[in-house]
């Protein structure tokens, strides 16, 4: 098994939760100073590629993939052009579980998604839908994800209590993305059965 490409896999699948050291010794089966060489190697070769603009950036002692500081600008056009206006269903599946399960783990996300969701929560995070609310007191100290202020405001919503039920949500499935994917230009009003 090639190590270092083995340590790209894993950090583009940990996505915004990266990885600990122990992490990486556990899953590559390696000692503290395989693991921080493995890092220093792949970060080289990012940085001494101008075809990639991906880097590795430790935080509280988490490594994680993320985009030269060269793309910012771009990154953040992007985030506010035309071109991501609309969420994605995988975005609006996301979104969905965070707002209905909050407070929420990204791998909880994972195991009802049933994929990797870490581009999605990155996309929503960027747009003001979800916030981190804190950190779990588990062991890897995950970030807990809830909704925004901006979400309840986006979605004409007072309080959480407001979303439609799960049974209603499935009865409406087509109209829930509509829900979701509108432009925010009209004020949507949710009927609940008992009206």
């Amino acid at each position: 098994m090639n190590h270092e490409a083995a340590l790209e896999s894993l950090l583009f699948v940990a996505g915004d939760e990266g990885l600990s050291i122990e992490d990486i010794m556990s899953l590559l089966q390696v000692t503290p100073l395989e693991a921080h060489h493995l890092i220093s190697q792949l970060n080289e070769r990012y940085d001494s590629q101008a075809d990639t603009g991906l880097t590795i950036i430790e935080t509280r002692q988490r490594f994680q993939l993320a985009t030269k500081k060269d793309y910012s600008e771009l990154i953040r056009q992007y985030a506010t052009s035309p071109f991501s206006s609309h969420l994605s269903q995988a975005a609006l599946e996301t979104l969905a579980i965070v707002a209905y399960k909050q407070p929420i783990t990204r791998i909880e996300i994972d195991e009802i998604r049933g994929v990797q969701s870490s581009g999605m929560l990155q996309r929503l995070l960027i747009r003001g839908l979800v916030k981190e609310i804190g950190r779990a007191e588990t062991p890897g100290r995950p970030i807990i994800y809830g909704t925004t202020d901006y979400f309840m405001n986006y979605f004409g919503l007072k309080d959480l209590d407001e979303l439609p039920s799960a049974e209603a949500l499935f009865e409406m499935e087509d109209e829930i993305f509509d829900l979701f994917s509108h432009d925010g230009s009209e004020q949507i009003e949710v009927v609940s059965d008992d009206e």
